[in-house]
């Protein structure tokens, strides 16, 4: 899908960032990992929506509608230490981590529960919360359904802020005025539910 990425992302192209190809979950998952060590920002393209999730005026192309942005690392803190993980690892964690540890995670599986019939729960000593042993189906739902491809560029909080207010990417909270009161009550929902479950 290389030549479609160059067309599906020409607003990175604007920018002097342009993506490398959209990978799926198994191009992802393969050794070795074809996504750099580097750091960037991340796109995930689906090509099924989660409900209650509309698409007019994202950007579609044929590995589906462009419904996030991510970046790896974060914004260096005040200290000016370093962020960790690049690209490679953090990409990877979304396809195989937690809810507790992604973001796009909790918000896929938050919109999914009722459709997959998965709740998000204390886990541990009970302080993080995650979908427990369905992970692994919020795993298999984006292995069909998500692709992602990237940028590579030394500031990616820059670019990530540049995209979050000239694209419409409905999966994005921070800074995001397209995102949708479902999407915020779905996270809210899934974590009051969790807190009166007993710990998984």
């Amino acid at each position: 899908m290389a030549a479609e990425a160059r067309l599906c992302c020409h607003f990175w192209v604007i920018h002097r960032c342009p993506p490398a190809a959209v990978l799926s979950c198994d191009d992802v998952l393969t050794r070795p990992c074809p996504v750099p060590a580097i750091s960037g920002v991340y796109a995930w393209y689906f090509d099924q929506p989660p409900p209650h999730v509309p698409t007019q005026g994202c950007h579609i192309t044929a590995a589906g509608a462009l419904l996030y942005v991510g970046i790896s690392p974060k914004a260096p803190p005040k200290d000016g230490r370093a962020g960790s993980r690049p690209l490679r690892s953090r990409i990877r964690y979304h396809f195989r981590g937690n809810a507790y540890g992604s973001t796009l995670r909790l918000t896929l599986g938050s919109l999914l529960s009722e459709e997959l019939g998965i709740q998000l729960r204390r886990v541990g000593s009970g302080q993080r919360m995650a979908f427990g042993h369905d992970e692994a189906v919020v795993s298999d739902w984006m292995a069909h359904h998500a692709h992602e491809c990237r940028a590579a560029t030394a500031t990616p909080w820059l670019l990530e802020s540049r995209l979050i207010h000239n694209l419409v990417l409905p999966l994005n909270l921070d800074q995001n005025k397209h995102s949708g009161a479902e999407l915020t009550a779905a996270r809210a929902n899934q974590r009051a539910r969790a807190r009166e479950l007993p710990i998984s």
